[in-house]
This record gives structure tokens, sequence and C-alpha cells, in this order.
């Protein structure tokens, strides 16, 4: 058999999951890695992101992390504050977070995080990028060999045969409903009832309002909160732009067709849904050029039965997708491809380095599902119970809601908002997935052993 690191490593999807792939693996010594991405080309777009100490952890292994760090902003506080009148609910300082888990909490621009990944593959010469092509069909899914149909935007489809193949194509992923289909399993993509709108404000647009520059010119994390919205919104790129993400009702897509995850916005419908807000959220929304509104379909599906078969396992959104309430889903997806490289490398090898048993492929990315599947549907699940919270309406919970904000001013106190709760951030941020992954491979492997893996034909 070949060695080990001749493996054909196929990663479909060249978002934040599947670059992580590629580089994972390429990091770890495979010199086959093949990327399959739809686009024509990775034209770096989107809003701002958070940087938690756990994804810095893992991109710092990586080679990334500097110049990530040297573009974003470190957050040392986080404000929660009432949106109709920009009450301050709560304010939490977070200067030592660093101290804590050995990196800070940083926000930045997606495009920095994607570009440094990007980056990172560009010179490693184990990685090969396919453009314009996408996955047609699985007919294999090995793990003697995996065989899947791609077809080029301006050529003929054609079969490819890999040994290892990583989805990270998202929340439309075709790898999932292909793997699911062939279990007898399915698990359809479901509305989550909401929507977000994804803003950047420059400084030249913000440079005639004291009240917008001293948001910008800060450290602060906000969250304006009302019922059933919110807006979060930080300073990224060197304090140059200000991030503003909503969350809202999905009432825009109502009639829309179930394959819609985007439409063009309306500013006036965008206006009306903050009407409500206080006079510094709404000046800042109308600063947004009429024709620019973009509104994005929050979406998510039922946990699944299973990520892997064979030797095809998913990554990221393709298997775990979350509301983004607590900032996490791109960190989960760079996890999950620092562990299933990590999982893979440790494959048990003869003294030549070569595979000694394809079973085991199958078997370590089980290991790899086993070590991320509770922890990432943890995450999941808090998003969505905070953002309940964070869109209660009047009443008693409400009431109680904001007696908590109001304790969870004092140092080390638990925060109804989870991304801000010491609690929560010290569950997150010291996790360590590669050493994780290290320390737990060889017993979870040896679990496998005696099971039966081989994959199916589609």
């Amino acid at each position: 058999m070949a060695d080990v690191k001749d493996l054909r490593i196929s990663v479909i999807g060249a978002g934040m999951g599947g670059l992580a792939c590629a580089l994972a693996f390429a990091k770890k010594g495979f010199r086959r890695i093949d990327v399959y991405e739809t686009a024509s080309n990775l034209g770096f777009v989107g809003a701002g992101i958070q940087l938690a100490p756990n994804l810095a952890r893992v991109l710092d292994r990586w080679g990334c992390w500097d110049k990530i760090l040297a573009e974003a902003t470190t957050v040392t506080s986080s404000s929660i504050r009432e949106g109709s009148t920009n009450k301050e609910l709560s304010l939490v300082q977070m200067p030592d977070i660093a101290d804590l888990y050995g990196y800070p909490h940083c926000v930045g621009h997606r495009a920095s995080l994607a570009g440094s990944l990007y980056e990172g593959c560009q010179k490693e010469p184990a990685i090969t990028f396919h453009f314009s092509t996408a996955l047609e069909s699985v007919k294999s899914f090995g793990p003697d060999k995996v065989i899947f149909t791609a077809k080029p935007r301006h050529g003929e489809a054609h079969d490819v045969e890999t040994d290892i193949l990583l989805a990270a194509d998202g929340i439309k992923s075709a790898v999932r409903t292909a793997l699911l289909g062939a279990i007898n399993s399915s698990a359809e993509v479901e509305d989550t009832g909401q929507a977000a709108y994804r803003i950047m404000l420059t400084r030249r647009e913000m440079a005639h309002d004291p009240e917008m520059l001293a948001l910008l010119d800060s450290d602060c994390a906000l969250r304006w909160i009302g019922e059933k919205r919110h807006i979060v919104a930080y300073p990224i790129s060197e304090h140059s732009i200000y991030n503003l993400s909503t969350c809202q009702p999905d009432t825009n897509f109502a009639a829309a067709p179930s394959v819609t995850y985007t439409t063009r916005g309306d500013k006036g419908a965008m206006l009306e849904v903050y009407a409500d807000f206080c006079p510094l959220v709404r000046r800042m929304l109308d600063l947004v050029p009429e024709g620019e509104v973009c509104e994005w379909r929050l979406r998510s599906h039922k946990p699944l039965e299973s990520w892997t078969l064979g030797a095809v396992t998913l990554i990221g959104d393709a298997c775990h997708p979350s509301l983004p309430h607590l900032g996490q889903g791109a960190t989960m997806a760079i996890e999950d491809a620092a562990v299933v490289a990590e999982c893979v490398s440790a494959v048990p090898v003869a003294v030549d380095g070569k595979l000694v048993d394809r079973d085991a492929l199958s078997r370590a990315l089980k290991v790899y599902e086993l070590l991320r599947k509770d922890r990432t549907s943890s995450l999941v699940d808090m998003a969505a119970f905070s953002g309940r919270t964070l869109h209660l309406g009047e009443g008693k919970a409400k009431e109680e809601r904001d007696r908590q904000f109001a304790e969870g001013r004092k140092k080390g106190s638990a925060n109804p908002d989870k991304w801000a709760s010491p609690d929560v951030q010290k569950m997150i941020y010291s996790h360590d997935c590669v050493t994780e992954a290290q320390e737990k491979f060889s017993e979870l492997f040896s679990s496998f052993a005696e099971e039966k893996t081989n994959g199916v034909s589609a």
C-alpha cells in the first residue's frame, strides 16, 4: 500500500473549512491535496468575524495568526444595551483574556481570515485548486477508493478517484445529501425563523458624528437588544471600519423558494425593522447606501445520524451549521479541519510509513467525528439558547434576564449573553482541539477496531 502521506486528499469547497482542511493536511506532511470550488475565484467578501482564542490557537500552529492579529481589533469589553434607549444593561470587562487563555479575543474582517488561510495554502506545493468545478455526485464512499463526479463549468463531467473526501461544501452540501441517502437517513435544511443584515461603515462615512467615531475608536463589542431582534457591532480593519451584524425575524424570505439564502434588501424595510431602536443605531443604519442592503437567511438542520461513511466525512456547516450568536461558526469548521488532519496523520502505519489497512482510514474519520460531534452540538444549542434569551419581549422572563445582566457587571459573574459570560468563555476559549485529538486518538481508534466501517457504492 502507499505511503500514508501520499494518500489523495480531496476537499470539496474553498470556504473557511475547506481552506483550513487543505492547509491542515499540508502542514501534517500530506503531498497530494486537491480542492474543488464551484466559484471561479476566491474574491473574499463578507463582514466582520469573531477571532476567539481557541481559533487563534489553531491558526498560530499553521503560521497564519500574526498577520491576522496585526489587522484585528482586540476586544477588551462587551457592552449590552437596550436597543430602544441605548441604556447599558451590562458591561463585561475583558482585559485579561490573553493572560487567561494565551491569546486575546479579537474581531476582524472575514477577508483577512480567509485571505490568510488561502495565502498559507498557496505556499504549499502539495495543494492544487480546481476552481469553477462542482461536485455532481458521489459514486463510491470507500474506504478502498472514493469516487465522485466533478463538473467543470466549461468542461465535461468526469470521475475522480481519491482516498479521502472531505466535504466542506456548506449548509447546501451535496455530499451530505449523498452520504445520508446511502445510509437511508436524511436531514432537511430548515428555517430558523431568523435573518441578518451585514453592514460595514467606513471611517469617512462616520466622520461627521462624534458619537459614532467614539464607537469606531473603542475596543468594545456592543449588542443592542430588543424583542426578537438584536445588533452586534464592533470596529475592524485597524479601526477603519465599523461592522454591524443584525438578527431579526425572517419575514422577507417567507414567499421565496427554499433554495434562496440571500436577497437584495430594501433599505426602507431595514429601517422599519429597527424603527424603535435608539437614534444612534438608526443614524448608522441610515448611512447604508440605497441598493446596497443585503439580507441573509439563517438556516440550519437537525443533528445528523452520521458525519462519516467509508472514507468520506463532513466538515463545518455541512454537518453542524450554527446561528451566529456565539461567534463560533467559522471557528468550529477550522477546528474540524485541524482535528481531521490530526486523526488521519495518526493512523497506524508499517515501519516504512505505508498504510497497512484501508479500514483504518474509516476508523480515523470516525474518531474525528466522535471528538467533534458532542462539542459542536453543545455550542450550536448554546448559540440558539443565547439568541432566544437576547430576544425576550416584555414580561417576567425579561425582567429576570435584565436582573442577571446587572449582576453580570461583577467580575467573574455569569451573563445571560453567553458570548460575554466568563464561564462560557472558559469552556470555549481554553479548548485545544489538537491537543485533545493527540491525547485521545489511540484509545478512541482502538474502540473502533472491531467495527466494520467499509463504505458503500451509491
